[in-house]
Formats: C-alpha cells, structure tokens, sequence
C-alpha cells in the first residue's frame, strides 16, 4: 500500500530559468487521510495490509538479526564533484572553479574547503570518486543509478520501469521492528517507485517542516474512541466469518484473525508516533542539526531508524529561504559558486551531525548516504556573466558513511580535469550490488513483473570490494 501523509507533493521533473522559479508541480493521486482510513474500519485495514503482514510474519525469523538501516540524502538535480569532494587544484582555470581543496583528519583526502566539519570526520566516512554512467538527463539518471536498469521512465506518470533499490529493500525485508513503517520519504526521492514489486512497496512519504512549532508527527496512533469503534469492528467480522472458521480444516481462518489483529495493534501503538516526535529530542541535538528544514529531517531520519525503520530517504533540493531549487547548476539559470557557498556549510553541518550522532548511539548498523543521481560538466560555462556547469555523469563522487563498511577511504580517482573514472571505475551496478550485499539481500534474486516475465534483480554488477 502506498500511504502518504501531509501536504507534500510529488515534483515532476523541470529545469528552474531565471524568470521563473515555480516548479510544475502535480499532486500525486489517491491521497488517503487520517478520517478516511479510519472509516474504513477493521475490515478495510486488515484487506490493506493483510498481505505485508503475512510476509513479514514468514520473513519473522530470518529478519529478526538484520538491524541494518539507511539514510539516504539524495541531492537533486546532481552536485558537482568539482565542488564538493573531487576538487582540481592544479587544473586549467576553466575547469578548477573557485574552491581550494582543504585536508582532513584523514592523510590524503581532501574535500572542498566548505566543508571542514565533514573533514574532521573523514575517517568515519568514505568517498566514491570513479562513479559514472550514460544517462544524461535527472530522470533516466535516477533510474539508471537506483535501479541499475536504463533509464526507462513512463512519461505519463514519471514512475520506474524497474524497481528502486528501496522498495527492493521494503519487500525483502520489512521494518526491522513491527509497528513502524519499513520506507519513509522525508518526502521521497524523486521518480521514485517500486515498480513490479507493488505500490504497498513505495515510502511513506511525510509531509511538513519538522522544524516548525507545529510541525506535528502524522496520525498514526488512534483516539480511545476509535480504538473503541475499531475494535467493535473487528468483533463483527469475527462473528460474520465463524461459519467458515467451523468448516475450515487447515485453520487458515484462525490464522486471517491472528493477523487482523496485527493489523489494529500496528495501527493503535504509539511507537511510530514517539519516533516522528521530534519536540522530544534534548535541544541541543536539534541545534547541532541546525534549526532548519534539512537539519532537522536528518534528525527525524535518526530517530526512526533508531526505533526500527529501514530506509529513509531526504530530499535536499535547496536551502529554505533561498532561490535555488536544485542542485542543477546550470550557467543559464545562477551562479554555481555563489549558490554553493549557501548549500555546502549546510550540507557540512547536517551531514557532520548525522555521522556523529550516529556513531555516538550506537548505531553502526545505520549506513549514511549521500548522493544526487548525476553530477556536473568539469568545464565551466558562462551565460550573461553567470559561470555554471551542465549535465555530466561520466564521473561523479558519492558519500558513504557508517553501516559496518570500510571508512576513511578514497575508492577511485577521476583524471587531471575531473571528466572520467582514470582508476577502479565505478558503475551503477557495481555500486548497488555494495548496497543489496550490505543489506543481505542475494544478487541472484529475481522478480515477476506483470507479464509475469522473472525479473533479475540487477542486470550486472559486483560489489565494492574495497567497501564491503
């Protein structure tokens, strides 16, 4: 079941011009309220979620030990490597830009020079600088990168062909605890889809600004009186079916009302509620967040994943308050060093704080990613004065943080000017492989699409053994 909850819409793809700064948005159909779930009664929940129950009831015994998690910071419209953690110093002035490159508490990595809270955590993370592949537009990107497949998006309907690797993740294997939701969207990264695998398969995508006063955490949890009514519902449906329970010799009725019961105790419990409610937290941990959209969605991402949610993803298009959309730096639409002087300190600070924070709990089965799906053109363009790069994806860096893999290292290296992999190239397939290995999830499985054709799981690709 796809669940969306809030006012957040689904953006469709499109390119911000300098006289115009309105994106096409179009609200995503089916939006189902807190009210009308809950008219629908026992029956409607139990017909909705029947299904997921009874794969996470099979798959009980086999998840119970996989504690691993994901947070995902997904920068839309592609941040240049150029700028953030591939910088060319000692390139032609067309192609360097304007950042110098500072050292970290790692010898031999360097990152951008507006990121010095991250390199004073370098050897908590590591770097992918070799990564590439042939798509050349946001869409076809995305799917190329989070499905390993082509770039096949419907155009009707801007959704996957294939499935992302998050809803792959979902299906396999559920929440790690029963009661909170496998796939959170904080909202969910763009295109995003599960494909042939079912849509009760997509996040659940949260709407709001968490670090707003009344930012309140979605309904999740009922009133005493609906717990009431739903359980008066739940008595009816077990009287109307008792006829067939008498006749039913393999008990498959007893074992309907077992998971209809689930079904209202995930419903009625508090434990998803407690974790959305971020006014909760001590304020100093929200102040090294920072008091703003991104910051303090990357503590919600903390806190579910703490309390047993599998994947979250972040959408960090922009800086709230200011006029870029994206991360598409495009010459024609701003000016890519100005702009970047407003993202990175707060990419630096949230990303920092999530890695520390993090590692302060505990939680080091919680791998932090942080990506968009392309990167930028090495050579600088210029329109009316305004320098920027263009699409590129021949190369482009990514960041890994935590999760039991291998920290404090450089995987790959771009050439002199940053346009191609020129050691240990990376693609898409090699670096989802990583993902679907660290998880447990094996590179051989295989999905039935609607034609029921077997679907691989991955056309091609080998885990990162320097990783993993």
């Amino acid at each position: 079941m796809s669940q969306f909850l809030g006012e957040d819409p689904k953006i469709q793809e499109t390119h911000m011009r300098s006289d115009s700064q309105t994106p096409v948005v179009r609200r995503c159909e089916g939006t189902f309220g807190r009210r009308a779930f809950v008219r629908c009664g026992a029956a409607g929940l139990a017909g909705l979620s029947l299904a997921e129950l009874l794969r996470l009831e099979s798959q009980a015994a086999t998840n119970a030990s996989s504690l691993k998690s994901i947070i995902v910071l997904w920068l839309w419209g592609g941040a240049s490597h150029l700028e953030t953690f591939d910088l060319k110093p000692d390139a032609p002035s067309e192609y360097r830009g304007e950042f110098q490159p500072i050292t970290t508490n790692v010898p031999g990595i360097e990152i951008s020079e507006h990121l010095p809270l991250l390199a004073n955590v370098a050897d908590k993370f590591s770097l992918i600088r070799s990564l590439h592949h042939d798509m050349p537009g946001h869409v076809s990107s995305t799917h190329r990168l989070l499905t390993g497949y082509p770039g096949e998006i419907a155009e009707t309907t801007f959704k996957p062909r294939y499935p992302f690797v998050w809803s792959v993740a979902n299906k396999m294997l559920g929440p790690r605890r029963l009661g909170l939701p496998a796939y959170v969207g904080l909202p969910s990264i763009r295109y995003d889809g599960s494909a042939h695998l079912g849509s009760r398969f997509d996040a659940m995508m949260i709407g709001g600004d968490p670090n707003s006063p009344n930012f309140q955490p979605p309904s999740l949890a009922v009133s005493t009186a609906d717990r009431s009514r739903l359980s008066e519902r739940s008595g009816l449906i077990q009287q109307f079916d008792a006829f067939r329970r008498s006749a039913d010799a393999s008990g498959m009725m007893s074992s309907l009302d077992a998971f209809q019961q689930q079904a209202l105790d995930i419903l009625t419990s508090d434990a998803a509620r407690r974790a959305f409610d971020i006014h909760s937290e001590d304020p100093k941990v929200r102040d090294r967040y920072g008091r703003h959209e991104i910051g303090q969605r990357c503590l919600l991402a903390r806190r579910l994943v703490e309390a047993g949610t599998r994947v979250v993803s972040i959408d960090f298009p922009c800086v709230p308050g200011q006029k870029a959309f994206s991360w598409d730096d495009h010459a024609s639409v701003w000016n890519i060093f100005e702009q970047m002087k407003i993202r990175l300190p707060v990419l630096d600070q949230v990303v920092s704080a999530l890695i520390e924070d993090l590692h302060a709990r505990g939680l080091h089965d919680t791998l932090v990613l942080v990506t968009g799906e392309m990167s930028h053109t090495p050579k600088i363009g210029v329109v009316n004065g305004s320098p920027g790069r263009e699409h590129w994806s021949q190369a482009m860096s990514l960041l890994l943080a935590g999760g039991g893999l291998t920290m404090g290292q450089v995987v790959g290296e771009t050439n002199s000017k940053g346009e191609e992999p020129k050691r240990r190239p990376v693609t898409p397939g090699d670096f989802l492989a990583t993902l679907y290995h660290w998880f447990g999830i094996p590179l051989d499985t295989q999905f039935t699409d609607q034609s029921g054709r077997p679907v691989p799981l991955l056309p091609q690709g080998t885990p990162i053994d320097e990783l993993v």
